[in-house]
Parts: structure tokens; C-alpha cells; sequence
């Protein structure tokens, strides 16, 4: 079994991988030479204010009294600037925000994986580009821009990370800090003679970076007064600040500023993801260059904001987020970012045409220069008959592009020029796409033969070992010689094709993986054959019939992860099964028991995604429901007679619901501070821990029992998850845990229905001898039942509660127990940790129904990873890189969940053996009898 669970291990963990290779490589270029404009600029110095977490509709709407929130940004874009909505991509977390804005492209998805204060990807920014760059905000962005940089000009100043704490009193501190320390940085400068002539240089930027908004977002959502009073202080800073600046440098019209947002927030308080709450965000640019607002009759936008905002009179300007880079580039006339794929928006510049032109041309052939160098790294590693270019942009067409605009410019056709530019971006895009998509169907088509190849491998390791279906069929040496050298002359032929094309490492093993694993299925040939000799001896309608519900079984998992409804409908038909099977025949109580929980459980995929509305009573209520569920618990334990008790067991018992009701306190006594604003007690933090921590210990000291461990294991898991909710998710492991002991009730009514052996007697099942039956007995088609009630509890586990959004844009509130200050890494990892533990629970009673049925747990799990393997298929299929980001990111989120369920599966298969399995001895007082 150690070779196979490493080989399903490695299998997976490849699959995984893959689609990161396949979908979401690095989209960035290097080796293009810097482009700019040869006209002076406009502005000599450029400053960018980036208000973390700001909407536009909050900034832009007008308050219940009909006044704006931000009386000096409404005034700038009514009078004086010029206004749009930025749109955002997802994931809109702060970091591929601040690259897009700063460097113009969107990152890969692969970079939020790889954390958000460091820079893994060297790229170019306009800071880079800048003589000087003056930053003034949070640690977790600035030094990413300075990192990056070359040479020694650009310069930051951060507070302490621990500043930008959740439970902290008011957030905009963080702002006000900023605003503090960029007025003492210009009173020194006024006595400081180098840094005085710096800042006279020209091509300076100062970067202002607010994250008061976002915290206060997180902490209390966009709508309440807090997030609303920081908007209004933040508004009061930049008039200060762009007061103290023109004053600075005697009003010499020079200077150039744009406030914007790196992405917006949900109602609920949490970003990441692509609903337009998130995405769009506010754009106001004013001063030196910069074409003063616009009066129109009428415009047409698919939102109806206008109209809520009062400012259908007045030219809205809408430009993708990564077109702001570009922008600042133009005002202060620095080279484009070498990696920009932003479109410089010319309605924002008040320029002469000749310049307009002159700048979209320059926009033109530096996005050129990427799709030059993409095509010619392409070129290198394919073969020369195997290579197709991108035919809308061959090199007599580029010359041909450049020269028209050219040639158009010296003409003074400045609006023909610029119509030419776009078009020439337009191309060069779709080109870098071209190439970046290149390999995409050869290494897609690879991945799916090596899954098709491991399913049916899987498939034919269950019937041959753990099913009477197949005989033994004795080895045909010499054919499994001219099998090994085919697929060995296979596999050398596939590394030669790569090796002569320069290919990376990672495409040996895409395009290896699928040689062992079909030499594995092909050798199993008499498998087969004597496998169709068998089937077609079954009754064909049987077959069929038995096949199609298997079909529709998968259909209804795959469903669910797009529409959460679809688990109800599950739990629903589960209800009806002891009815369908006439099961309830033989255990009317435990048939009525069993319908009466899945229509409970059925309930929770209906209700709205976790963590919209904190709802503490509800956690109070689920920590009251389980100390009395354990109060009855103990008193039928006491009761019942079982002589290999000992009252070692009922202290742990003790000691576990006392960790329960102190967690409930906990939970109440925490949020009702952070209420009131005085942050998260000490005392509550370090219980907090120590219940995490003690709960795990606890459990193995518990007597293992069948129902006692199980019970254990529940208290275990409650006391933890009690702290982590916020709302009806608590009530979520209690209902999952009944149904999940009336299943393996349920389970010993099949087997004596099915007659497969006799009942065990449950109350006196020990985990521990379970594991020393050596008669296990072969699988039977109700197994695969069995099997897929496990994966269907398994989803529900998961999306019962919510879905895998509320991870991706995360909502802190449920780790308020544990920590307020942002550490994402730290947050992130409770949050697995709360999803995990209702995992945990259905791991432990799928254990507990393979030890009670007398099936090895291997050839159960078998089932389980075909049936997730299928469903990983159908998701590896549906995965998508363009269309709406929201698509995307569900589309990532649903393959890698389902393939990080199996992996997961294989190591809960072990965990749930050690949880169940395993005890911790205490040390035995001895008596000493004094004489």
C-alpha cells in the first residue's frame, strides 16, 4: 500500500500543480528596451494617493442629507479635474492592485500564492522609472516597489506592521500618521538643502498610501460610520496635503495629482473576489496636464450610478486599471513601465494633439517590444515546422503599422495616428496572449491522458484485489518484455522531442506522467479481458441502470459547487433512502432518526454565504446546545453497564465540556469588546491558543470506545470551532455530527439487510481491536454507495456552510479570538483550520463505518478516488482564464479544490486512523500500603 498511496500522492500533487503551468505561468517578458516620449511633459512632479479598500460608489454618492462625503474631491472633479471609475481584475487583493496601478499589468494568479510583502517577480514601475519616489504607508506594499527598483531612489517610510490591528480603536490613525509624517517631510526639507534641490528635480513621484479605509472596512463594513468618517478624514488630508505642496513649490502649476483605489470591498467587508462591489473603484485626476471636467448633455453606462451620484452632467472617464500607469508615465514623462499592458487614456490628458499622438505611438511600440520578444522566445523552443506564427502581426505588418503612423503624424493626421496606435495595442495584445497560450492544448491534452490513465488504473486495482469478479490470471513473461521496451521507446521518444525544443523541466513530467501510468493499465490486459467476460454476462438493463445513477450521483457533486442548493437536493433523495431500500423495515427508529437529519442538515446550503452577518447569540446558543447534548451523553454512558470502563474516560469528559463552555464565554466576552471598541482581551487570547492547542490532547486521552471516541472527538473539535464562528456556521458540526452517527447506524442495518455479515454490537466496539481483523471481506455493490455518501458528506462538509469565496475574500471577524492585528498567513491559516474540522468529523465516522462493516479502509478509499478523480476531470475541463474574473477565480478554486479533496482525503484516511485509533496513557498513581 506505501508505494501506491505515494505514487496516488505524487500523481495528484502533479495534476494540481499542472494547471498552474498550463493556465496561470507568468505573463512577464524581459529584455525590451525602455520607450518615451520625445515631447517635454506637462507636470515636473506627480502625486499618487491610494486610498486601500475605497468603492467608488462611497466616495462618490451623496449622504442621506444629499451633501458628498468628500467636499474637497467633489469640488476638485466639478471644477477643476477630470473623473472615471477604475475597474479593477480579480484577485483584488491589495497586492495586484499596487502592481497594476504602478507598474500597469495584471499579475498572475500564481503571484498571491507567493505572498503579499515581497516581490517575486522582478518587474518595472513607474517609480523605477522616476528620478525620485518618495513613499509614505503600509509595510506590506511599499517595500515591494522599492525592492524592485534599481539603484537607490526610491524611498520609503512604513509604521509598525502591528499598527494595522482590526480591534483597534479607530483605523484612520494609519491615515493620519501618513498625512503627519509627508507635512514633516516638507517642513524639513524647507531647512534641508539636498533634499530641497531633490524635490526641484523633475520626474519626481510621492506615493501616499492610505490604508485606514480598508481596515476600518474589514473590521466594521463599508457601511457603517466608521468607514464613512475615515472617508471624510482622508478627504480632509489630501485638501492639507495638496495645499502644502503647492505652497511648497509657489504655486508653479507643476504639479500633478490622481487619487484612486487599488480595489473596492463587499458589503460584508471582505475583497478578493469579482462582484463589482470589489472592482470598481474611484478615479480623480486634477493639476498640472490634466484636462478640466468636461460638461456633457447625456452618457450611457450599463450602472445606473450617474443618476445616484448627480453627476450625469459631467463627463465620466472610465479606464481599466493598469491605463493609470501609462497616465503618470505621460504627465511626468518617464519611460512606460517595460511590463505595461495599459492603454495611455488621452481624454484625461490636457495636451496638443501632436503630444497625444506622440505618447499613444510610444504606448504602441513598447507594448510592440513585448510581443516581440515573446514571439522570438517562442520561436527559439519550437521546432521550425512545428512553429505558427501569429499571422495579424508578421514582421512586414509591424513595419508596415509603424510606418503609417508615422508618416500620419508628419502629416498632422494626429486623430487617424492615434486610431492606428490603438489598433497596432490591440493586435500586440492579442499576440502576447497568442504566444503566452501557446502550449496550452498539447500539455492540456498530456494532463488529461495521464488522469484518464490513473482512473482507470484505480478502477482495475479494485477489481482485481479487493472483488471476486476477476480470477488470477498467471503472467505472461515474454509479452510484458515487448510491453516495457514499447512504452520505454515511447517515453524516449517524448523526452527526445523535448529536449530538442528546449522545453522547461515541468513539461518532462506533464508529458512523461501518462507513459507508466497507461504501461500500468495496458499490462493488466488479461484484467480486462476476463472483466468483459463477466460484465456481459450480467443483465445489460441492470448495468445500465446501476451505471446511470453512478453518472448522476458525480453530476449532482460537480453541480454543487456552482449552485449550493444542489447538496439539498442531495440530503433530500439520502432522506428517502432507508424508504427506497426498505431498510425501514427492519429499524423504524433509526430510519425516522436518519430522514429527520438529513432534512436538518438539508436546510444549511440554503442559507446565505458564512460570515455576511455576525450573529454571536447563535454561537452562544450552538455552545449551550452541546454541553446539554453532552450532559445526556454522559449520563446513558454512566448508566450503561460496559465492564471495561473506567472512570479515567468521564474525567476527560469533564475537562473537555468545561474547554466547551469556556470557549462559548470566550466568544461572547471578545466580540463585546470589540463592540465597544476596547480590543481583544489578553486573557481571552491566550485561552484562545491554549484551547487549540489542549483540545487535540485531550481527545487521545479519551477511551476509544466507538461511540466515546467519536463523542470525544466532537467536543474536541467544537471547543476550537466555537471560537472560530461568528454566526449559524456553529450549529453546522452539530447537525453534521448526528447525521454522521445515524449513518454509521445506518450502515450495520445494510449489512444485515444485504446479509453480508452479522451486527456488531456497537456499544462495545473498540477502535483499537478493529484494527486487528484480518477476515476483512470483499466489496459488494452496495460499497460504492457506501463510498459516495462519503464524498457527497465530504462536499457538504465544505459548502454546507458557504463556499470557497469566503475564503479567497476572507472575513477576519472569525479570528477575532485568536488575533486582530493583519497577519495573513496566520489568518489564513485558522480559517483552513475551521474549514478542515468539519472534514474531520466526517473522516472519523467514515472510519468508524469502514472498521464496523469489516472493510479494509484501503479498498473503500479506492472508491472514494475514483469517484473524486472523475469529478476532477470534469473540473480540469471547466477551468478558464478569460470571461469575467469572477469565472476565473471559481474556475481555479473549484480544480484545485476538488484535487486538494483528494489529497486532503489520503491524509485525513491517516489522521482520522490516529484520532480514532490511538490513546494517550496517563501515568498511574500506585498505592503505597504503609505496615
Amino acid at each position: 500500500i506505501p508505494v501506491f498511496i505515494l505514487a496516488g500522492l505524487l500523481v495528484h500533487f502533479v495534476f494540481l500543480v499542472s494547471i498552474f503551468d498550463i493556465y496561470f505561468s507568468s505573463p512577464l517578458v524581459h529584455g525590451m528596451t525602455p520607450q518615451q516620449t520625445p515631447l517635454p511633459p506637462p507636470a515636473k512632479r506627480l502625486v499618487l494617493f491610494v486610498a486601500d479598500g475605497l468603492r467608488a460608489d462611497s466616495l462618490y454618492e451623496l449622504d442621506s442629507t444629499g451633501t458628498p462625503r468628500a467636499l474637497f474631491l467633489r469640488s476638485i472633479l466639478e471644477n477643476n479635474g477630470s473623473w472615471g471609475v477604475s475597474h479593477t481584475r480579480v484577485p483584488t487583493e491589495s497586492r495586484p492592485g499596487h502592481v497594476a496601478l504602478i507598474a500597469g499589468f495584471y499579475e498572475d494568479v500564481s503571484a498571491v500564492a507567493k505572498g503579499w510583502k515581497e516581490n517575486p517577480v522582478e518587474f518595472d514601475s513607474v517609480f523605477n522609472e522616476s528620478k525620485y519616489t518618495w513613499s509614505w504607508g503600509s509595510p506590506d506594499i511599499l517595500p515591494m516597489f522599492a525592492k524592485g527598483a534599481t539603484g537607490d531612489h526610491v524611498y520609503t517610510f512604513c509604521y509598525a506592521a502591528e499598527s494595522e490591528d482590526f480591534g483597534a480603536e479607530d483605523a484612520a490613525k494609519l491615515d493620519m500618521w501618513v498625512f503627519d509624517h509627508v507635512k514633516s517631510f516638507f517642513n524639513s526639507a524647507r531647512s534641508n538643502q539636498t533634499l530641497f534641490s531633490a524635490l526641484n528635480e523633475e520626474k519626481v513621484v510621492l506615493f501616499l498610501h492610505l490604508l485606514g479605509i480598508d481596515t476600518n472596512g474589514h473590521a466594521h463594513r463599508p457601511n457603517s460610520r466608521e468607514y464613512q468618517e475615515n472617508i471624510k478624514q482622508v478627504d480632509e488630508g489630501v485638501k492639507e496635503i495638496a495645499s502644502l505642496i503647492d505652497n511648497f513649490y509657489g504655486n508653479d502649476g507643476k504639479t500633478a495629482f490622481i487619487l484612486t483605489s487599488d480595489h473596492g470591498m463587499t458589503d460584508w467587508g471582505s475583497h478578493g473576489a469579482g462582484h463589482p462591489s470589489e472592482t470598481l473603484t474611484p478615479l480623480i485626476v486634477w493639476g498640472a496636464g490634466v484636462n478640466y471636467p468636461q460638461k456633457v448633455t447625456s452618457q450611457f453606462f450599463e450602472d445606473n450610478f450617474l443618476q445616484e451620484w448627480k453627476l450625469e452632467n459631467l463627463k465620466r472617464l472610465d479606464v481599466n486599471q493598469a491605463d493609470i500607469a501609462p497616465l503618470m508615465a505621460s504627465l511626468i514623462g518617464v519611460p512606460f513601465p517595460l511590463n505595461s499592458v495599459g492603454t495611455l487614456p488621452l481624454e484625461y490628458l490636457n495636451s496638443s494633439a501632436l503630444f497625444k499622438a506622440e505618447s499613444m505611438f510610444t504606448n504602441a511600440v513598447q507594448i510592440l517590444e513585448q510581443f516581440k520578444v515573446k514571439m522570438s522566445q517562442k520561436k527559439e523552443t519550437t521546432l521550425s515546422f512545428l512553429f505558427t506564427p501569429f499571422k495579424p502581426l508578421s514582421a512586414s505588418e509591424q513595419i508596415n503599422f509603424l510606418k503609417k503612423i508615422r508618416l500620419y503624424i508628419q502629416q498632422q493626421k494626429y486623430d487617424e495616428a492615434v486610431a492606428l496606435c490603438k489598433t497596432l495595442i490591440t493586435l500586440a495584445l492579442e499576440g502576447l496572449s497568442y504566444y503566452h497560450t501557446y502550449d496550452r492544448l498539447f500539455l492540456g491534452l498530456s494532463i488529461a491522458a495521464g488522469f484518464v490513465g490513473w482512473t482507470t488504473y484505480v478502477v482495475l486495482v479494485i477489481l482485481k484485489d479487493h472483488t471476486n469478479l476477476t480470477k488470477t490470471v498467471p503472467a505472461n513473461k515474454k509479452k510484458s518484455t515487448v510491453l516495457f521496451c514499447g512504452f520505454t521507446a515511447a517515453g524516449m521518444i517524448i523526452a527526445f522531442f523535448l529536449l530538442i525544443q528546449t522545453c522547461p523541466w515541468t513539461y518532462y513530467i506533464y508529458c512523461l506522467l501518462p507513459v507508466p501510468v497507461w504501461y500500468a493499465v495496458v499490462k493488466e490486459i488479461p484484467v480486462i479481458q476476463d472483466l468483459a467476460t463477466n460484465v456481459l454476462s450480467l443483465h445489460i438493463g441492470q448495468s445500465i441502470g446501476f451505471l446511470l445513477v453512478c453518472v448522476l450521483g458525480i453530476e449532482i457533486l460537480v453541480f454543487s459547487f456552482f449552485y449550493r442548493s444542489a447538496l439539498t437536493v442531495g440530503l433530500l433523495v439520502f432522506a428517502g433512502w432507508p424508504v427506497i431500500t426498505q431498510l425501514w423495515i427492519q429499524a423504524k427508529a433509526k430510519a425516522l432518526i436518519w430522514t429527520l437529519l438529513c432534512v436538518l442538515l438539508a436546510i444549511f446550503p440554503l442559507m446565505p454565504v458564512v460570515g455576511r452577518e455576525p450573529n454571536i447569540p447563535l454561537v452562544i446558543t450552538a455552545g449551550l446546545l452541546t454541553l446539554l447534548i453532552s450532559i445526556f451523553s454522559l449520563a446513558s454512558l454512566c448508566k450503561s453497564e460496559n465492564k471495561y470502563r473506567n472512570n479515567e474516560g468521564l474525567k476527560v469528559y469533564f475537562y473537555q465540556m468545561f474547554s466547551v463552555a469556556l470557549s462559548t464565554y470566550v466568544v461572547s466576552s471578545t466580540h463585546n469588546n470589540l463592540k465597544i471598541k476596547q480590543g481583544l482581551p489578553a486573557m481571552n487570547q491566550i485561552i484562545s491558543w491554549m484551547t487549540l492547542v489542549s483540545s487535540p490532547v485531550l481527545l487521545l486521552l479519551s477511551p476509544t470506545f466507538l461511540f466515546e471516541r467519536l463523542f470525544s472527538i466532537l467536543l474536541s473539535l467544537m471547543s476550537t470551532y466555537l471560537l472560530l464562528s461568528t454566526g449559524y456556521e456553529a450549529l453546522f458540526p452539530l447537525a453534521l455530527f448526528g447525521l454522521m452517527f445515524a449513518w454509521i447506524n445506518m450502515e450495520q442495518e445494510a449489512l444485515q439487510h444485504y446479509g453480508l455479515s452479522l451486527k456488531p454490537k456497537l456499544a462495545v466496539f473498540n477502535f483499537t481491536c478493529a484494527m486487528d481483523i484480518t477476515q476483512f471481506r470483499q466489496l459488494h455493490l452496495d460499497d460504492i454507495r457506501r463510498s459516495f455518501f462519503f464524498v457527497f458528506f465530504i462536499v457538504t462538509a465544505f459548502f454546507g456552510t458557504g463556499n470557497i469565496a469566503s475564503i479567497n475574500s476572507f472575513d477576519p471577524a472569525s479570528v477575532y479570538c485568536f488575533l486582530t492585528v493583519f497577519s495573513p498567513f496566520m489568518m489564513g491559516g485558522l480559517l483552513l483550520l475551521k474549514v478542515a474540522i468539519p472534514f474531520v468529523l466526517v473522516s472519523c465516522a467514515f472510519e468508524a463505518v469502514q472498521v464496523t462493516t469489516q472493510l479494509s479502509s484501503k479498498s473503500l478509499f479506492l472508491i472514494v478516488l475514483v469517484i473524486s478523480d472523475i469529478m476532477a476531470l470534469h473540473f480540469f475541463f471547466l477551468v478558464k482564464d478569460y470571461g469575467s474574473w469572477l469565472d476565473i477565480g471559481t474556475s481555479i478554486s473549484h480544480y484545485v479544490l476538488v484535487m486538494s479533496l483528494t489529497i486532503f482525503m489520503m491524509v485525513m484516511n491517516g489522521l482520522a486512523q490516529l484520532l480514532t485509533t490511538q490513546r494517550l496513557g496517563l501515568p498511574r498513581r500506585t498505592k503505597h500500603h504503609s505496615t
